[in-house]
């Protein structure tokens, strides 16, 4: 636990005062229009530099010249088939990534939209698996304002002039509007899933303006969490003595889906009370419906504009449109009876305009409220089934009004989210950089390519039936055809249902690199899930404990070396959960044959005895259990010298896939130790105590051959070999010593071997990079001089060090964990550093240079939050410790093999392996 005082002197966070006139910030503080104080913040002004991507040295280059050329080769392959690789490290964006993210939009597993911190909606993730970064410039808020007596009139679209994608002024497109924002008087305010944009006087000086953009993202709301939609409240305070027409303008074009149909898409809108708007999306694929909305009341008059066309050719002109905005500050009401637009054209972009107008008194206050919401019910991958998303009822069977409900319940998420914020934001012991980046590192959750589907409610027909639908043809907005869930290949319905009843969720490992639920990286980010949202966290476990299980005979070529082999084996954990047929098509990932990597299956039991710990949920203990069995049995093969500790085989055989390990490992020995503690544990809760005996002798003996062949004196060699890096000091070698603790369980080593270890990483991997300011780097040598074995070697892994930090905390060292997780956020987050936020990478070199934006694993910082309040079931479990019972029966040894042996198919992949080796 952390200390009262020690962390107060931790450097601060730029406070909301600091960048807006204090006098604004009160005058803005009612409807909660005014910015919390603790906040991630910019102005608007604020310069969105490029981002500088990793590249290799050229020794790296020629030691991976083959695994380039097969990879291309794949790549290649795969685009043949209209597929997107897993990895593809060749094609890049058009539009170069930019420090300029915001808070995403909407809730968890329908798709995202990101919204930039300068007024951008950019980043489409509607289709699983299409990700465009560029921004839609057409979806715009703006404002109008006129003076009573009509001698000062304003017109601004709300976002900074010097946005890209802008063209000349003399056009009739969205040059032509008035793009007078300066943005040095405006500033964005995040803490995830809310964001404040106040305009402190601009453009009318006696005008103050707060934008407050809210989403459901509500922890233990199942239902509400998953709605994709997202509110905004605008706050109005007029300081001038004369009464202010204020108008928004709230537009949004037909084709904001990214992708190939984000630039040639066609689609028509229909007003029902509010816009609802059809997108067509490229590949066949579902179709997106878009609803945007004001709120209109006794103070505020809503009107409404159904198409304007950003070319002369349309009817009604971008450049007309607004000509009408800065003249009367409405449309013609007649508009809500136009019906429905005829369908554009692909290529053309049409867009549709809501506009709410109030007076605002002198010295006035007022409030206007506008939604935005996104529809596409059916989920469809690319060689597999359609499955609905786990929506609410009314979405699915076309009740599109219900989804501007937001209107209402806005005020009651904001409740839910500041009841479950409040606690942390409160905590004075806690440094206020860590508060604001442990919620906005959740963006990922909306924003890392989730999607959440109905397990009872699928269309499984491999796509045939969609993909011999018509183009054009309507979303099928009343289709509720319901199935029950394909299988895995191999797979009959059994046990392990989705019993937690919460549909079945997937995120991506990250945007750059497409597999669904890579279960390495999980490891480290499921802290979040477990904590926030614990019932999907055991649906991917128990999707993982199947996939154990089976197998896909399919022949794959591995990458790294060339070699073939099946793509899915009994016993060994699954890598992901595939790409284009999740759930189905097993492990994407082929660099490497994962069946003989040796951090998967410790992690699965981990991960498992870590769930079942902090949930205390016997049915999933039990369900998983035979999977548990399988996967540690599978790993005797992997001990060559029969000592029960295992050996990695000299290639890259972990998450670190460039890195090779030889002999005892640090990572994966520590990871098997801990498993054989974890499944001890578990098998003594489940009644299995012959199996736990065992497994405690075995953790003794593997324990023993561990500390001999790798302690050194002050923290564990990198590996038994004779290389360069085997003396490397590894800022991930105590991986098991960190779920052992936040699982509750006895240390692996003595104490006093632990913390000499932590300080060894703090004071080299740290410290002696950029003074600390960068995070920890994977590999130093005791030299001091960074491991540059290889690309990851030398890179700082964001995950990894909120890791660590997590693990020093564990251990009562405060100081170290804050100033070691201090350093994301310095270069990542801070104003000084590169610029990654709401982005954060996989790594990054000590000189800023990133590889992998959006990526899963930075949700680790949520291992940090565990570690300082852990669940009442881990504070109160027992601690056994495994030496006590080491002594057991002979007939003990018998119990594993016999129980693998009825759960295991014939013709397994064990052979005659034998578990008293």
């Amino acid at each position: 636990m952390v200390s009262g005082n020690l962390l107060n002197r931790r450097k601060r966070s730029l406070r909301a005062d600091e960048l807006v006139n204090k006098s604004t910030l009160q005058l803005l503080d009612f409807d909660d229009g005014s910015p919390p104080e603790l906040a991630w913040r910019r102005k608007l002004s604020s310069h969105a530099n490029r981002l500088k991507e990793f590249n290799v040295t050229f020794r790296e280059a020629i030691k991976m010249m083959k695994l380039g050329l097969r990879l291309w080769s794949y790549i290649r392959e795969e685009a043949s088939y209209g597929r997107k690789a897993p990895i593809d490290p060749f094609t890049r964006e058009s539009n170069k990534p930019s420090a300029s993210q915001g808070v995403p939009l909407g809730g968890m597993g329908s798709g995202s939209i990101s919204r930039g911190f300068r007024g951008e909606f950019k980043h489409w993730q509607i289709t699983p698996g299409s990700s465009e970064t560029s921004p839609v410039m057409a979806n715009q808020f703006s404002i109008f304002v006129t003076r009573e007596g009509g001698n000062k009139k304003y017109s601004s679209v709300l976002a900074p002039g010097q946005l890209d994608g802008l063209k000349k002024p003399s056009d009739d497109g969205i040059s032509s509007w008035d793009w007078k924002l300066k943005g040095d008087r405006s500033t964005y305010h995040a803490l995830f899933p809310r964001a404040w944009t106040v305009y402190d006087g601009e453009p009318d000086p006696e005008l103050k303006v707060s934008c407050r953009q809210i989403s459901p993202f509500i922890p233990h709301n199942y239902q509400e969490s998953s709605l994709p939609t997202s509110v905004f409240v605008y706050t109005l305070v007029n300081t001038g003595k004369e009464r202010a027409k204020v108008s928004l303008l709230m537009t949004w074009a037909v084709n904001s889906i990214g992708g190939l149909s984000h630039h040639s898409g066609a689609g028509k809108m229909e007003f029902l009370e509010f816009f609802y708007i059809t997108s067509k999306t490229a590949g066949n694929n579902p179709p997106v419906t878009f609803a945007i909305a004001a709120c209109e009341n006794q103070n505020v008059n809503v009107t409404a504009l159904p198409v304007f066309g950003l070319s002369g050719e349309s009817s009604v002109t971008a450049r007309e449109m607004w000509g009408t905005m800065v003249q009367d500050g409405s449309f013609d009401r007649d508009n809500f009876d136009a019906g429905a637009s005829m369908p554009s054209s692909p290529g053309d972009t049409v867009c549709a305009a809501v506009s709410a107008s109030t007076w605002v008194e002198p010295y006035g206050r007022c409030t206007i409220v506008f939604a935005l919401a996104w529809s596409s019910p059916k989920v469809k991958f690319k060689k597999g089934s359609t499955y609905y998303s786990v929506l609410d009822l009314a979405i699915l069977t076309g009740d599109i009004q219900n989804f501007m409900e937001p209107h209402q319940e806005y005020k009651h998420w904001e409740e839910e989210i500041d009841k479950w914020q409040t606690p942390i934001l409160h905590d004075e012991r806690l440094p206020e950089w860590y508060k604001i980046t442990l919620f906005n590192e959740l963006y990922f959750l909306v924003a890392g390519g989730t999607v959440w589907i109905d397990s009872e409610c699928s269309v499984v027909d491999g796509g045939n039936k969609l993909n011999s639908s018509s183009e054009d043809s309507d979303l099928p907005l009343h289709d509720t055809t319901c199935s029950s869930t394909a299988p895995l290949i191999g797979f009959t319905p059994h046990e392990i249902d989705d019993k937690e009843n919460v549909g079945k969720f997937l995120y991506l490992e990250g945007i750059e690199y497409f597999m669904w639920c890579t279960y390495d990286v999980h490891f480290y980010a499921s802290f979040a899930l477990l904590d926030l949202f614990p019932k999907i966290e055991l649906s991917i476990q128990r999707d993982f404990a199947r996939a154990v299980l089976r197998e896909d005979k399919a022949r794959v070529r591995f990458l790294a070396d060339g070699t073939w082999g099946i793509r899915k084996v009994i016993g060994a954990v699954a890598h992901d959960l595939g790409a284009h047929d999740p759930w189905h098509e097993l492990n994407a990932y082929n660099i490497h044959d994962t069946s003989r990597w040796k951090d998967l299956n410790p992690k699965f039991v981990l991960q498992i005895y870590r769930d079942f710990a902090a949930t205390g949920d016997m049915s999933f203990g039990k369900d998983v259990w035979p999977a548990v069995c399988t996967a540690m049995e599978y790993m005797e093969q992997f001990d060559h010298d029969g000592d029960d500790m295992i050996e990695n085989d000299g290639f890259p055989d972990q998450t670190y896939d460039a890195w090779t390990v030889q002999g005892v490992s640090a990572y994966c020995g520590c990871l098997w130790l801990a498993a054989l503690q974890a499944a001890a544990a578990l098998a003594r809760s489940l009644g299995h105590d012959d199996y736990a005996e065992r497994c405690m002798t075995r953790f003794k003996k593997a324990k023993s051959v561990f500390e001999a062949r790798l302690w050194n004196g002050s923290y564990f060699n990198y590996d038994s070999g004779t290389s360069y890096s085997s003396r490397s000091i590894q800022a991930d070698q105590l991986a098991g010593q960190w779920y052992t603790a936040s699982s509750g369980l006895a240390p692996l080593f003595d104490e006093d071997r632990i913390k000499c270890t932590l300080q060894k990483i703090f004071d080299y991997n740290v410290m002696r990079v950029k003074g600390g300011r960068m995070g920890a780097v994977n590999g130093m040598h005791p030299n001091g001089k960074v491991d540059e074995t290889c690309m990851q070697s030398r890179e700082i892994w964001t995950g990894v060090t909120y890791s660590l930090a997590a693990t020093m905390l564990l251990h009562g060292m405060e100081r170290q964990a804050f100033t070691t997780a201090e350093g994301i956020y310095v270069a990542g987050w801070s104003e000084e550093g590169y610029g990654y936020w709401f982005q954060t990478p996989e790594a990054w070199t000590v000189d800023g240079h990133y590889r992998s934006l959006v990526y899963m694993r930075p949700l680790a910082i949520w291992a940090m939050q565990w570690a300082l309040s852990p669940p009442r079931a881990i504070l109160q479990a027992p601690k056994v410790n495994t030496m006590d019972r080491a002594h057991i029966s002979p007939g003990a040894f018998q119990f594993l093999q016999d129980r693998v042996r009825k759960i295991t198919p014939k013709n397994s992949c064990f052979g005659s392996s034998s578990l008293d080796s």
